[in-house]
């Protein structure tokens, strides 16, 4: 779930020299496309990425691996079946510090952040006035006056100023501090447990999905949160940027391990039905047409006293005209923008995500449609280059999720 402006990936990779036959959208806030370019930052792991053969394009202002030596098709695939190591370092951490931090932040969230137990963390979305939706991100509980945010890479100036807009005046007991100092590992997979659990000394079994403890891996001090933008099982460690590469070794060193690109991270997350800033939401969506109303927290529905309340209290009283489906289409895949059509030829809404799935080897899509025709098996049209091609309405995830919620 992660924002940047959509171009494709196919560009990108056809720019990198990489084959395309399973490319999938690409988002990258740059139509410049080298990777030596000294406008883009590069993470502590840049040089690593190199060496091991990484394709870099530029993604969000940040010069990032596509793919390595295998192809997008083969690395998507070994995660769904083994471990894979991703560098996310280019996502925005934050904590927030003291004794009205929760409180603060449910200001802005939708999420009932005063309910987490210390150690857990949600999904939740940053609201506009309108309801719609700033930024998706993971807001974890470290302890009753300490919050963890990551925010997506595309969204980091403006929600940023967004966070201290409504700090400039605030009298009570917050601060904020961006982590720049950190980097951002995610190790996911069936196998991901089996690789780290010999380098820390906690019990991973006792770590379930959503949740986050203060460990060492290795001897580096990390936060090691069970989460991802797989679908699958495994982790994301917040770690010292001077140690990255450090870690990145030592978990490539298995041999169960292969580095993990932007091409096969965008074709798992949308196996696994999960939502991309900037493709499926943006400001002009509320999280009830995006499919995320169970981000809004029962207590929340009490008062909605979040920005846009007053708003999505409305569509949840009185609905909504668009929402957020899945589909399988035949022909080529649809990307995003593509038109989808009633049985009758009328445009009823436009694809957000379309690729051709590695794992389920046909297209699967995301799109907005009106909501009368949001139910599974309703039969659509997509069009692709000019030409419609037929369309089923599908539940979502379209790879069944692998969270681990405890033996």
């Amino acid at each position: 779930m992660r924002r940047q402006v959509a171009s494709s990936l196919l560009r990108c990779a056809s720019a990198a020299g990489v084959g395309t036959k399973a490319a999938v959208p690409c988002l990258a806030t740059s139509t410049r496309l080298f990777a030596d370019d000294a406008s883009l930052k590069k993470t502590p792991l840049y040089d690593f990425h190199v060496e091991h053969g990484g394709k870099m394009v530029p993604f969000a202002g940040w010069s990032m691996p596509i793919q390595y030596k295998d192809s997008i098709i083969d690395s998507t695939l070994h995660c769904r079946n083994s471990a894979s190591l991703f560098d996310v370092s280019h996502m925005c951490g934050v904590t927030l510090k003291g004794k009205d931090a929760i409180p603060w932040i449910e200001k802005l969230v939708v999420g009932d952040i005063a309910g987490l137990k210390d150690g857990t963390g949600t999904l939740s979305v940053l609201t506009n006035e309108s309801g719609g939706i700033i930024d998706d991100t993971i807001v974890t509980r470290i302890a009753e006056d300490e919050l963890y945010l990551v925010l997506n890479a595309g969204c980091r100036d403006k929600d940023l100023a967004h966070l201290r807009k409504h700090l400039d005046g605030f009298s009570g007991d917050l601060t904020l501090e961006v982590m720049d100092d950190k980097s951002l590992l995610a190790l996911q997979g069936p196998q991901a447990v089996d690789v780290l659990q010999p380098l820390v000394k906690e019990d991973l079994s006792k770590l379930y999905f959503g949740s986050l403890l203060k460990a060492e891996v290795k001897g580096v001090p990390c936060y090691i949160a069970r989460s991802g933008y797989t679908g699958e099982d495994g982790f994301e460690l917040s770690i010292p940027a001077d140690r990255a590469v450090d870690l990145a070794t030592a978990f490539v060193s298995d041999d169960r391990v292969r580095l993990c690109g932007l091409g096969p991270r965008d074709s798992l997350r949308l196996e696994a039905g999960l939502c991309l800033y900037g493709n499926d939401l943006n400001e002009g969506v509320t999280p009830v047409e995006a499919g995320l109303t169970w981000t809004i927290g029962k207590r929340r529905r009490e008062d909605f006293s979040f920005l846009g309340g007053e708003v999505i209290k409305r569509q949840l009283a009185d609905g909504v005209k668009q929402r957020r489906v899945g589909l399988l289409s035949s022909g080529p895949p649809a990307r995003q923008h593509s038109p989808i059509l009633d049985g009758e030829g009328r445009t009823v809404g436009e694809i957000s995500s379309g690729a051709h799935s590695p794992c389920l080897k046909k297209n699967v899509a995301m799109g907005y449609v009106e909501k009368a025709l949001g139910k599974a098996g309703t039969e659509l049209k997509v069009v692709v280059r000019g030409k419609p091609y037929d369309a089923v309405v599908a539940k979502m995830p379209f790879v069944p999720n692998r969270y681990y919620k405890g033996a």
